[in-house]
């Protein structure tokens, strides 16, 4: 059964949280496929833009970002 957020996550203990988003099926997010011959670098920019969209609209506070070739990281506040 599906639970609130709220429920699961107490920010008091761990206000601190790594999040990774993967693409699938050996995709690129960014960078130089080799295998199609593709570049995807113009996209680096469009995922920093809409996380700065995304991080005020939810009042998120991103402590540290990385965009790689084939999945993001972030590390975020809860406490701000």
């Amino acid at each position: 059964m599906t639970q609130a957020r709220s429920t699961q996550v107490d920010i008091s203990a761990t206000p601190y949280y790594h999040c990774i988003a993967r693409c699938v099926r050996r995709a690129f997010l960014c960078d130089q496929d080799d295998f199609s011959g593709r570049n995807y670098e113009h996209r680096r920019e469009w995922v920093v833009e809409r996380l700065k969209t995304l991080s005020g609209t939810f009042a998120i506070q991103i402590l540290s970002f990385a965009v790689l070739s084939n999945h993001y990281n972030l590390n975020k506040d809860t406490t701000k």
